[in-house]
């Protein structure tokens, strides 16, 4: 199987840098080293159903990407590949020859618009995402089918609790029946003589069950299970609870330390996007690390309120249309470059190695 460590220990890496917070000039002395790479399969995997097109440790920290998908991606104008085009030089760990064929111009059109905007988007997502969860926390002890139930005692719909308290019955002896045609909705009995179900057979059952009632029974009252509400319920008690076993911790201390209930730092990359979308589309060049590092960092430290930031983020994103219009950009990058580019630096590398096996003693 191949790894990060085949990789590098096999000479196949042409590329490789330091990406992220510390290129872009907005590291902390706790931010993570992102690291992406470019590599080159030897001619055995790469003509055969072996072909891996990308590769990364456990951590997500290291991705190296084959050299047909590093280009493919350049062509579709993706924010995270063009950025490598153009870190700094203290980021760059190694960089062989070959890659002096890759140049930003070559890649930079625009689809730059689309691709920058629409990738902020989803940082806004992700941002009110947290929101969401922080201000809507949820109980550790999951809820049961009983908390969805209710009864009808008149024109009034009991919770099920209450009505059992009231009543003296237990959950345990009680059997319900389906009302036809009406969803959710069963005849209620009760019985300390009959042998029924209860509501719900254990405490974590997903649904109510049914049981067999005698001819002559009368109903004790009519019960409606909220199956639509019990559902909503526990999908997001699901989805609230994995958020907290994985969730970057230093992320979220930071959002509950300025007590904006946003992640903060998603909402910088927004604006780091939509700028360099901007200063593309006006100045057709890619500029990684960032000279409004100061704002970028206030963003970060949530100096602004959620909905200020969101009208801002708008506002820059409604700019670029005009600007890609009237810019001198290409409409898209040019296949027919691209695919000679990538045979290019194939063939020169794979000279390169058989130059070097030959030359062995």
């Amino acid at each position: 199987m191949i790894t990060i460590d085949t990789i590098r220990e096999n000479g196949w890496l042409i590329f490789e840098v330091i990406t992220g917070s510390k290129a872009y000039g907005l590291a902390t002395a706790i931010s993570d080293t992102d690291i992406r790479g470019v590599f080159v399969l030897p001619k055995d995997f790469y003509y055969s159903l072996d072909y891996i097109p990308q590769i990364s440790n456990e951590s997500n920290d290291i991705v190296y990407y084959e050299l047909k998908r590093f280009i493919e991606l350049l062509v579709k104008n993706n924010p995270n590949i063009l950025e490598l085009l153009d870190v700094p030089e203290s980021c760059v760990l190694y960089r062989d020859e070959i890659m002096d064929l890759v140049t930003p111009g070559l890649f930079l059109s625009k689809l730059c618009e689309k691709t920058f905007a629409n990738y902020a988007y989803t940082q806004i997502k992700k941002a009110y995402g947290l929101e969401k969860k922080i201000v809507n926390p949820m109980e550790e002890a999951r809820k049961s089918v009983l908390d969805f139930c209710f009864v009808y005692v008149g024109k009034e719909a009991v919770p099920v609790q209450e009505f059992l308290t009231d009543n003296g019955f237990e959950q345990g002896k009680i059997g319900l029946t389906a009302v036809t045609h009406i969803r959710d909705c069963y005849n209620l009995y009760y019985s300390n003589v009959h042998s029924y179900s209860g509501i719900i057979r254990k405490e974590d059952a997903n649904d109510v069950c049914l049981s067999s009632i005698p001819k002559g029974e009368i109903p004790a009252g009519l019960l409606y299970f909220n199956k639509d509400a019990y559902s909503v319920y526990c999908k997001r008690y699901k989805e609230y609870w994995e958020w907290v076993d994985k969730r970057n911790e230093e992320r979220y201390n930071t959002t509950m330390s300025h007590g904006k209930n946003y992640d903060s730092k998603n909402m910088m990359h927004v604006f780091r996007l939509l700028l360099m979308a901007r200063e593309i589309a006006v100045e057709g060049r890619l500029k990684v690390q960032r000279e409004d590092r100061d704002f970028l960092l206030a963003v970060k430290n949530g100096k602004y309120e959620y909905d200020e930031l969101v009208a801002r983020a708008e506002a820059l994103k409604n700019e670029l249309p005009f600007l890609y219009e009237h810019s001198n950009l290409q409409e898209e990058p040019d296949m027919k470059k691209a695919n000679s580019l990538l045979l290019e630096m194939r063939e020169n590398y794979y000279k390169q190695k058989d130059d070097a096996q030959r030359t062995e003693p």
